[in-house]
């Protein structure tokens, strides 16, 4: 069950939208990866801490995860949208005229390194400034919107238009959501008594690849990815957690979560020999630090729904089942680093391997 038109379903008008906001959606995965994994890696190493590296079990559905903060790690929420989100979703989705990123606001917000040389056109995509602009804005509070300026009639221009978005829709409502879109209950969350709503709220996390009740950026991006379904469009939230140490990223294709991981020499080797080039090659277009002879890199898990966490063809109600796994590991990749153009993802399959007897 999708809840936006397929790129055969649209005209041409918007194919071509589709593309565009594909291609700037590119643009903003290459920067948010820099932002979120390797800028924070050098945070660690300029406070002189080791960096606490993702175990591989971190990364396996239904993952209990290590409940630690940790400062130097960047932290943000960004909402990407193909189109405008109406103004009917206010409610839950909060921008306002009061935090929209005119000047005034902006001056106004006194944990923002801006000055009075803000220019208003630093806030489009299609800006030789926005990235300047985006990054002096991604440590504020609650989150960023992106969306399609609804002035541009001519052409598409997609615009940051607000900043300390919050996300005001209760979990349970999400869940209950979620949960009638899947045919588990038919109308209410507590239809089926509290024991039964309780596992669904519990599945909404696990549907998003998350532990049970996350962290507040995790668990908004979670909700804001439920709730946006209602807008037929696709949309792109990006959650950089500073206690999973990964970047998350939820979209029409499904949920992925990168994190650096180290690799040995030999498995660099292997890795090298597999993909017919050289291992200096690999060092130079995927190595996001050097530790000794082991390589840091960019490790980008993808995960799919099973049957349980898709509507049932037949559109029945059906009996939730809380031991059933939701999601399965899909695809495992080691990333080029950013700006890099003609190296590809590589696939690696490494999560469920057994632990290096070095670093278990």
């Amino acid at each position: 069950m999708t809840f936006w038109n397929t790129r055969d379903e649209l005209c041409q008008a918007k194919r071509l939208r589709r593309s565009y906001y594909e291609m700037l959606r590119d643009e903003l995965d290459q920067f948010i990866l820099q932002y979120a994994l390797i800028d924070s890696y050098h945070n660690f190493r300029k406070e002189e801490i080791p960096y606490p590296l993702v175990e591989k079990r971190e990364l396996k559905p239904r993952a209990v995860l290590p409940s630690m903060e940790y400062k130097a790690q960047n932290a943000f929420l960004v909402i990407f949208v193909e189109d405008s989100i109406p103004a009917a979703h206010k409610k839950y989705i909060r921008f306002f005229d009061v935090n929209r990123t005119i000047k005034t606001n902006l001056l106004r917000s006194k944990n923002l390194p801006l000055t009075h040389e803000f220019d208003r056109y630093h806030k489009y995509l299609d800006s030789a400034r926005f990235f300047d602009f985006f990054k002096a804005l991604l440590p504020v509070d609650y989150a960023l919107l992106i969306q399609r300026d609804p002035a541009s009639q001519t052409r598409d221009r997609y615009t940051l238009s607000h900043f300390h978005v919050k996300i005001d829709w209760p979990i349970a409502d999400a869940a209950e959501d979620m949960a009638r879109s899947l045919r588990y209950i038919s109308k209410d969350l507590y239809e089926k008594g509290d024991k039964y709503a309780e596992d669904i709220q519990k599945k909404f996390f696990e549907y998003y690849g998350l532990p049970v009740m996350a962290g507040g950026r995790r668990t908004a991006a979670s909700v804001a990815a439920q709730y946006l379904k209602r807008v037929p469009c696709i949309t792109t939230v990006y959650a950089g957690s500073s206690e999973s140490r990964a970047l998350i990223r939820f979209s029409e294709k499904g949920v992925s979560k990168t994190v650096l991981m180290k690799f040995s020499s030999a498995e660099i080797s292997q890795i090298a020999e597999a993909n017919n080039f050289k291992v200096s090659t690999f060092r130079k277009k995927y190595a996001v630090a050097k530790e000794g002879a082991d390589c840091l890199c960019l490790f980008r898990a993808t995960y799919s729904c099973t049957d349980q966490a898709i509507a049932p063809s037949d559109g029945k109600l059906r009996e939730l089942r809380p031991d059933l796994y939701w999601l399965t590991v899909d695809k495992q990749h080691i990333l080029p680093l950013p700006g890099v153009w003609k190296y590809p993802p590589i696939p690696s399959n490494v999560i469920y391997q057994q632990p290096d007897s070095r670093n278990p």
